[in-house]
């Protein structure tokens, strides 16, 4: 008989309960060709974003709160 043990998500967590979205499914979100989310990340201009092993990975809260600073502020960067 196997054990599941199960951890609690700490508060302090920032994204517990957050999606993970891949480059195509932000692109989507944004609605710019997955090139531009590249280009963006390669400046470092766009939303924040990560690396889960070979993949790009970006939080759907981050994507939402770039988007969120961009309709503010369209000069800022991040």
């Amino acid at each position: 008989m196997s054990t599941i043990t199960h951890r609690a998500v700490s508060p302090e967590t920032p994204h517990a309960g957050d999606e993970l979205l891949s480059m195509q499914e932000a692109a989507a979100i944004v609605r710019v060709p997955v090139a531009t989310l590249r280009y963006w990340r390669h400046l470092g201009t766009g939303p924040r974003s990560f690396r889960v092993g070979r993949s790009v990975r970006y939080w759907r809260t981050e994507v939402l709160r770039w988007l969120e600073n961009q309709s503010n502020d369209p000069q800022a960067s991040r």
